[in-house]
Order: C-alpha cells, then sequence, then structure tokens
C-alpha cells in the first residue's frame, strides 16, 4: 500500500516560488490505480517572461495525464505554474519543462502538455509535448484549443 504523503502546500499558507527551480509540487497516492483514466489540468493565464526582451508572454496550458501510483496535487501545481511569471524562458522550454517535470514526479502511464502561446511578434507558437504512447483504448480528449486567428 502506498503510503499517503505529506503535502508542502495543500491545507496550509504557501507562497508563490520565486522561480520554477525552487518548486515543491505534491502527489497524493491515486485512489483508481487499477483503472486508465485521463486527468485534466486546464492554465488559461499561464504567464511567463521572454529572455530576449523581457516582455510578458501568454499562454493557454492544457496538461492531460493517465495517472499510474501517484495524482497531481492541484495547489502546488498552481503555485509551480505561478512561479513561472518572473521567469526568462522560450516557449517551448517554459512548455516542455513543466511536462518533464510533471511526468518526472508522477511517473504516470501517459502525459501530454498542450501549450497555446498567444503571438510574440505577429507570430503564435504552439508547443506540444507527451511522453510515449497513450495506453491502449484510453479515451483521449482533444484539448479543445483551436489554432489563432486573431481578430478575424
Amino acid at each position: 500500500m502506498t503510503k499517503e504523503p505529506a503535502f508542502a502546500h495543500l491545507g496550509r499558507p504557501s507562497r508563490i516560488p520565486d522561480a520554477p527551480d525552487t518548486k515543491t509540487l505534491d502527489r497524493a497516492p491515486n485512489p483508481h490505480a487499477d483503472t486508465d483514466y485521463i486527468a485534466r489540468f486546464t492554465a488559461p493565464e499561464f504567464t511567463s517572461i521572454c529572455p530576449m526582451t523581457g516582455q510578458p508572454d501568454f499562454a493557454h496550458l492544457v496538461v492531460d495525464y493517465a495517472p499510474g501510483k501517484w495524482i497531481l496535487e492541484s495547489k502546488s501545481l498552481k503555485l509551480y505554474l505561478a512561479s513561472f511569471r518572473n521567469h526568462g524562458a522560450f516557449h517551448e522550454d517554459c512548455t516542455v519543462r513543466i511536462g518533464k517535470d510533471l511526468a518526472g514526479l508522477l511517473k504516470p502511464r501517459w502525459l501530454r502538455i498542450g501549450g497555446y502561446w498567444f503571438p510574440r511578434g505577429g507570430i503564435p507558437i504552439d508547443v506540444f509535448w507527451q511522453t510515449g504512447e497513450p495506453p491502449d483504448g484510453l479515451w483521449i480528449p482533444d484539448q479543445g484549443i483551436g489554432p489563432y486567428r486573431g481578430r478575424g
């Protein structure tokens, strides 16, 4: 049996980490570890900083994962994502790093992240990463974010 972990954030006051490197992501035992299913986290107001200009960048992130032994505690995810607000990194780096951090913590059966970035310099950049093939027979919903169309 998997022991219930002590949570760094849940049920106690917490502050946003100064940087993604100082994060504490929490996980909990999956109550349905014998079942394949998808859990989704959506962050429609993700922000980071362009490492070249210092200007803010904005994205709509969607994380889908098929849990194994662990599920993600959402308050710790919220604080971790907020730690990127003053972090200078390209869109590709932010998106893939988040996916890898979550996959490393959770060791899910499968995980994907879609980073739908708003235009910078007139060009939207969408970034996608996944851990591999999803389990056979797993229903995977569309992430529901269309390509950027501007004000057309």
